[in-house]
């Protein structure tokens, strides 16, 4: 018998909520997680973005939060906006269930509006940055915060915010209660997690994989950085692609990728960090519905985005790491659906980029690589019945439809799959 949130304690009115939105049964981390939040344990939980984690948290943390609690009675810190937006938006219904109140606060828009929010939050979502800024205005006070949670914290630290979190840490009373989600647990991260917590109960959530979630990981040689524009819009005139989210290393480089595909009548919107917030929101949006199909992103603007039937993610730049990579690639291919992931080379890049997809368990993939000159350093691999190209599980866990999504299940990193092809194994994907 399949467990439902009332089994772990939720109570009739949460639940109705919930089955309002076409959530029935609590996905795996909620299972792990929301009977011992409930029971007033803090806790260390690794589970990837799209896994459901928004509700392990939220739903519980209403549970134990009373209408008449003096406020903020509860601080969700996220590393972004995005992240921080679609948080409300995923707690709003469950906690009006309950009569309390959602806010939330970050950078680029005005401050006075959110002074006057924040302090009649229930529950305060927050950016650290702009949270510290109202500290410093005396505009709010943690003093009655008896639930913390730190939401993606692996990035939150990757951004350099660990300062201004240990800061806001000290202003909230010791017997708090604290819930740490990451994509990992290990290194500087566990640190820090250790030191936030006490006693916490531990859990590891890694997505079974989905047998009809497929990854086509494919390397393209690019012989320069001009000459990845005109790779990039082959790949964009594919026939079946949908949305396609391309990934830059810089803020400036989205601005002008963008530029240079309107030249090639492409049409495509930026999102990174000097976009107003309002600008960032109206893209998400039009990318959404569909309206514009190419999103040229960099990864902090593009952390928390959660965007269903993406297609296609093309690595116009290099990721800087494996768990880049992972984190990129890992926007397509979710919820059942099959996806592409493709990543431009550049000649002085194939070394360290080797190295990364080895790590991946994509080495065969990468040395079959378009475009490439094999005679030289490493021979190609042989080449299958699928003319080289390797299909890989995204590791998703399905999540439905966008009526009652609880995020788009979360990618565990590569899995190989061979696929049969036609006999020349060209056509895109």
């Amino acid at each position: 018998m399949s467990t439902t949130f009332a089994d772990l304690g939720v109570s009739p009115a949460v639940a109705r909520a919930l089955h309002k939105r076409g959530i029935e049964q609590p996905f795996p981390v909620q299972q792990l997680v929301i009977e011992d939040v409930l029971a007033g344990h803090d806790v260390l939980v690794q589970s990837p973005t799209g896994s459901g984690k928004t509700l392990a948290f939220g739903v519980p943390m209403v549970e134990r939060i009373a209408a008449d609690a003096r406020r903020p009675a509860a601080l969700i810190l996220a590393p972004t906006r995005e992240l921080a937006r679609q948080i409300v938006d995923e707690l709003e219904a469950v906690a009006r269930a309950k009569a309390l109140k959602v806010e939330v606060v970050y950078g680029g828009v005005g401050i006075q509006p959110q002074i006057r929010a924040a302090s009649k939050a229930h529950i305060l979502v927050a950016t650290p940055g702009r949270l510290e800024d109202l500290l410093e205005r005396r505009a709010l006070t943690l003093n009655h915060v008896r639930t913390l949670v730190l939401d993606e914290a692996d990035r939150m630290l990757d951004m350099g915010f660990k300062p201004a979190v240990d800061r806001i840490v000290r202003l909230i009373p010791k017997d708090r209660q604290t819930l740490f989600f990451s994509a990992t647990l290990e290194g500087a991260v566990g640190k820090v997690a250790s030191a936030y917590t006490q006693n916490a109960r531990r859990h590891v959530h890694a997505p079974e994989h989905d047998p009809e979630a497929f990854i086509d990981h494919r390397f393209v040689q690019a012989e320069s950085q001009a000459a990845k524009v005109d790779l990039l819009v082959t790949e964009l005139e594919a026939a079946e692609r949908g949305r396609t989210l391309v990934f830059v290393r810089t803020k400036r480089g989205a601005d002008r990728l963008v530029k240079k595909l309107s030249a090639q009548a492409v049409h495509a919107l930026a999102m990174h960090g000097d976009k107003s917030q309002s600008q960032r929101q109206k893209a998400l949006a039009r990318f959404d519905r569909g309206d514009v199909t190419v999103l040229v992103a960099t990864d902090v603007a593009a952390r928390g985005i959660d965007v269903p039937e993406i297609t296609h993610v093309i690595n116009f730049d290099a990721p800087e790491d494996s768990d880049a990579y992972t984190h990129r690639v890992g926007r397509t291919g979710r919820a059942g659906a099959s996806g592409s992931g493709v990543s431009f080379v550049l000649g002085d890049q194939a070394h360290e980029m080797r190295r990364m997809a080895a790590d991946l368990g994509l080495a065969g993939e990468f040395d079959r690589r378009e475009g490439a000159r094999h005679g030289s350093s490493r021979p190609p691999a042989p080449e299958g019945r699928d003319g080289g190209r390797s299909h890989a599980r995204n590791g998703a866990q399905g999540a439905g439809n966008r009526a009652r999504k609880q995020g788009g299940g979360g990618s565990t990193g590569p899995r190989r799959r061979r696929r049969r092809r036609s006999p020349q194994g060209s056509s895109s994907s």
